[in-house]
Formats: C-alpha cells, sequence, structure tokens
C-alpha cells in the first residue's frame, strides 16, 4: 500500500491563481504585533526578562547607592570599566534597555487587564448557562430516584446552592418524552478572575508607584565622623542623585549629630576572631520644632526622620591630624575618614594643604588600628579595634591641581607632577605616626601629629514617596496571587424529572472551569447535602 495522498488531494493539486489571501497592510502588520504585546504569554515573558534585566544592579555599584564603589570598581578594572559604562551598567535602573523593557511591560500589562476587566464585569451581570441535556456526561454525575415533588426538590436545591455562595437560576423544561423537568444551574468561582485582575492591576500599580517614586525621590550620601553634623540641605551632601522631577524644596530641615560609633568584633569563635557582628552609630536629631532626640541607627535599623529613611552604609577610622608651619602655627587640622581595604579595617586615605606651607603639600596614609608586620615586612592590620594604632604617610609636594577648575576625588592624589619627599620613592623614609606622637616633615616644611583617631559612619538618605504605594499594591499582589490560586472556578447542575411511577429522578453534575481536582467531591457532597436537607427517602 502506498503511503503518497491521493492525485485528487488539496496539498497535491496546482495552486488556484484566483485564490488569494489578503494582505495585512500597515493597519493590519499593527494589530498584529498590538495582539501580540498584550498577550499574557508577552507580559509574563517580559516580567521574567525585567529580573534578569536588574541583575546586573546587584553585581556591580551602582552610581545611585554607591558612588564610591564605582570609582573603586574603575581603579580595579581599568580595562572591563569602560564597556560596562558604556552598556550603562552602573546605572541600570535608569539605562535605556531596563527602560525599554519596563515601558514595554507595562503597556503589556495595561493591554491585557483593560479587555479582560471589561469582559469580566459582563460575566458576572450575565446569568448562570442552561443546564446541559445530558448531564451523565460531566464530572462527579450522580444520580438518585426520589418520592418528592420535582419543582420543589429543585427548590431546595438552589436555596442549599445559595448557601454555599453559588450564584443560581432556575430554568424549568420538557423531556424529549414529554416529561416535566425542572433544574438550577449554578457556579461560582469568580472570584478567581477578580483575584488576577487584582494581581495584574496591583503590578501595574507597583510599576508606576516605582517610577513615581523614583521621579520624585532622591538619595545621598554622606560621611560623618564622630562629634561632627549633618544637616539636611544640598550642600551638606557627599555625594546626590535626584530624581527627575526633583526640587530643593523636597529636602525637609532637619540635623543629624553623630555622636558615637560602637563595633562589636568576634572574640571567642577561633575562626572567625575580628568579625563584626554589631554596628550602632548612637545620633542625636534635631527638627525645626528644637526638639533633640537620641536615636540608634543599624545597617538593619535605618532611622525615619523628615521624610526621609537614613541607612546605616559603611564605617571605619578617620585618623585626626595637626599640620603646623616652621613657626608652630597650625595651618591644618581635621578627621580625615580613611577608607577600609580589609576585614581588619587597614585603611588608605589622602591629606591635602593647599596652603600655609612653603609648598603644597600632599600625604597618602596607611591607617593600621593594630599594627602587625607580616613575614615579607609588610605591615598590615591584626585586629579591627584600636590595639596599637599606627599612621604611616607618604608625602608629596607640588601642584595638587585644586585652582584647576577640575573636580578631584577627596580619596586619591594625583601625583605625576609632584615630588615625593618621604616614602619608598624618596630619601625620607615615609612618616609613622602613633597617637600624640609629633615627626619632622621634610625639607623643614613643619611638623605634623596624629592627635587622636575617631570612628566615621557613612550614612544613605533615601526619601521615596511611593513607599506606602508599593507596599499597598505588595499586599494587593499576594492577596489577587492566593485568591487566584486557592478559588476554584466551577460549574455545578441539579436536575430533577418526573418519572411515570410519581417518582423522581434527581441528577448532579458539575464542570470545572480550569483545574479543579475537588470538582467530584463537591459534587458528591451537595448530592449528600441536598438529600438530607430533604430528608427524602432516596433510592439509588
Amino acid at each position: 500500500m502506498s503511503s503518497s495522498r491521493p492525485s485528487d488531494h488539496i496539498d497535491s493539486a496546482a495552486p488556484d491563481p484566483s485564490i488569494a489571501q489578503p494582505k495585512l497592510g500597515p493597519i493590519g502588520y499593527l494589530r498584529f504585533f498590538w495582539r501580540q504585546l498584550t498577550s499574557m504569554r508577552t507580559a509574563l515573558f517580559l516580567l521574567l526578562l525585567l529580573a534578569f534585566a536588574a541583575i546586573p544592579g546587584s553585581l556591580v555599584a551602582q552610581r545611585s547607592s554607591d558612588p564610591n564603589g564605582v570609582i573603586q570598581y574603575r581603579v580595579d578594572h581599568p580595562d572591563l570599566y569602560p564597556i560596562l559604562d558604556a552598556l550603562q551598567v552602573f546605572n541600570t535602573y535608569t539605562s535605556v534597555w531596563f527602560s525599554s523593557i519596563y515601558l514595554l511591560l507595562f503597556v503589556s500589562l495595561i493591554g491585557c487587564i483593560v479587555p479582560r476587566s471589561i469582559h469580566h464585569y459582563g460575566a458576572l451581570r450575565s446569568r448562570p448557562p442552561k443546564t446541559p441535556a445530558r448531564l451523565n456526561r460531566l464530572a462527579g454525575y450522580t444520580a438518585v430516584n426520589a418520592e418528592t415533588d420535582a419543582a420543589s426538590a429543585v427548590d431546595s436545591a438552589r436555596a442549599h446552592l445559595n448557601k454555599l455562595r453559588y450564584r443560581t437560576e432556575l430554568y424549568p423544561s420538557t423531556t424529549r418524552d414529554g416529561k416535566a423537568s425542572f433544574s438550577v444551574s449554578a457556579e461560582r468561582g469568580y472570584l478567581r478572575e477578580t483575584g488576577n485582575l487584582v494581581f495584574h492591576t496591583a503590578l501595574v500599580g507597583i510599576l508606576v508607584s516605582v517610577a513615581i517614586g523614583g521621579s520624585f525621590g532622591y538619595s545621598g550620601q554622606r560621611v560623618v565622623v564622630e562629634g561632627q553634623k549633618f544637616v539636611n540641605v544640598l550642600g551638606d551632601y557627599d555625594s546626590f542623585n535626584p530624581g527627575r522631577f526633583f526640587e530643593s524644596d523636597f529636602l525637609e530641615p532637619y540635623r543629624i549629630s553623630l555622636d558615637k560609633f560602637d563595633a562589636t568584633y568576634e572574640l571567642e569563635n577561633t575562626q572567625a576572631i575580628g568579625q563584626a557582628t554589631d554596628y550602632s552609630a548612637y545620633v542625636t536629631t534635631t527638627t525645626p520644632d528644637g526638639e533633640d532626640k537620641t536615636a540608634n541607627i543599624k545597617v538593619n535599623g535605618p532611622l525615619a526622620i523628615g521624610g526621609t529613611d537614613v541607612f546605616l552604609l559603611g564605617n571605619g577610622y578617620a585618623p585626626t591630624v595637626v599640620i603646623r608651619d616652621p613657626e608652630g602655627t597650625v595651618v591644618w587640622e581635621d578627621s580625615t575618614p580613611f577608607l577600609p581595604q580589609d576585614a581588619h579595617l587597614t585603611s588608605l586615605g589622602v591629606l591635602k594643604v593647599p596652603d600655609g606651607l612653603a609648598e603644597q603639600l600632599g600625604l597618602v596614609g596607611f591607617f593600621y588600628p593594630t599594627a602587625a608586620k607580616l613575614p615579607s615586612g609588610a605591615l598590615t592590620s591584626g585586629f579591627p579595634e584600636l590595639l596599637d594604632p599606627l599612621l604611616t604617610l607618604r608625602a608629596f609636594t607640588g601642584d595638587l591641581g585644586l585652582d584647576s577648575g577640575v573636580p578631584r576625588s577627596v580619596y586619591q592624589l594625583a601625583t605625576d607632577d609632584m615630588t615625593e619627599i618621604a616614602g619608598s620613592n624618596a630619601d625620607t623614609p615615609a612618616l609613622e605616626l602613633r597617637p600624640g606622637q609629633v615627626v619632622d616633615l621634610p625639607n623643614g616644611l613643619g611638623t605634623i601629629e596624629l592627635t587622636e583617631v575617631k570612628r566615621f559612619a557613612s550614612f544613605d538618605i533615601h526619601r521615596d514617596p511611593s513607599q506606602i504605594w508599593v507596599l499597598t499594591f505588595a499586599i494587593l499582589i499576594l492577596a489577587g496571587l492566593f485568591t487566584g490560586l486557592f478559588i476554584p472556578r466551577r460549574r455545578v447542575w441539579v436536575k430533577a424529572t418526573d418519572n411515570a411511577d410519581g417518582s423522581v429522578t434527581l441528577e448532579y453534575a458539575g464542570l470545572a472551569r480550569g483545574e479543579d481536582p475537588r470538582l467530584e467531591a463537591a459534587v458528591a457532597d451537595i448530592a449528600a447535602a441536598h438529600s438530607k436537607q430533604l430528608g427524602l427517602k432516596v433510592e439509588p
């Protein structure tokens, strides 16, 4: 037997040139792409794609939250940094590609929600469907014979289904053989679709809220040394990242003073000696009404003040250095934060003295809270607390570049046009100071003294006016999700038909709208409860 198709089969016949499919045209293609974009499959794909697109924002530092981390990444990866910067990886959440996915998801969700809401509203107002002619083809079919009246049996079934929160409708009819028949059609589970719509609508609400919060909010960073204050004004931030529609009026006035910073380190576990177990920044806040309050800011315990949340990001040491000229006059004094380089807080810092001495002076230093020597002879810190503090400084003279008008990082010193006067490339070794120690500067420039060592805390000040809305929509998302998952959509019919012997045949059946593994059990329960309610002597 040949497996080829007959010669007169439509696939084998020559195409009829008179039959031509209509061309879509521009409007047709737009309609096609719109339907593809607004399908639920596309919305779910875009939601997954958005989650993947957010991954780079958690892998590398972001300019909006950690500008110093971006600078450090550029130093550590000079070849990779330009590529990632061109791809806007350091501004992931405001990049063109992330915003495109975000907007497409927004449009797709709205395109899904609107027609589904209209259809759902119409379904809520419609009557339950008529009873099928052959209930025995449906799930959970049960038939019993009873001595009762068909109309009253169906009425009682309707009352029972109403108690179970079914929408019901009575349908009297006549069978093919002329017997009187009464039935009740019931359906429930519309809350499932309502939950799905609430879920997707709340997801749109979160997208809108995040967009509004990002546009009208701001975030800024400030390093505060013990004893110093931070005032919530634009000029007092170390770095500031405003939203698109930010205005300076959004900054509510308040002041935060860092009174003390405490750190607790592991001392008993030999495998984790020196690891931090707790950080506490004790602050005093002052509001415009003049009221002072004390507070404790922790890593996972931000301070809420003036419509902002103040988070504790980092900490370290700030050596207080005094520099005097040859006559003993103080020309520079400050507590300078040094950036930690390892878990034991070996820290790097830069001091710049532009005036007061015969030449401009730049100092690059390392601070060791507990100074120790490696087998190679290099210095390191053996513990993060101040057990044996030591400050080493390399000194450079020349143009600091502060008058060129080009912004300079306070944590970097450009030494290309400067002369090293103390350090590995100079005749004088690097300067070493312990608290209270005074050392002469080379070339008779003066003296330098390490008076004390303070702690500093790095704060992130964040304002997001949409927080309460995001929380509300997040709760609605969970409510809609659980409603859509656990409420079944089903239809149930109870039919009573008069028999020739005066008895009544009661039929029960159901139909699931989706997955409903408990449908047959539910129909059986309805049949049993209805029979018990009627007090019938049921004869199967």
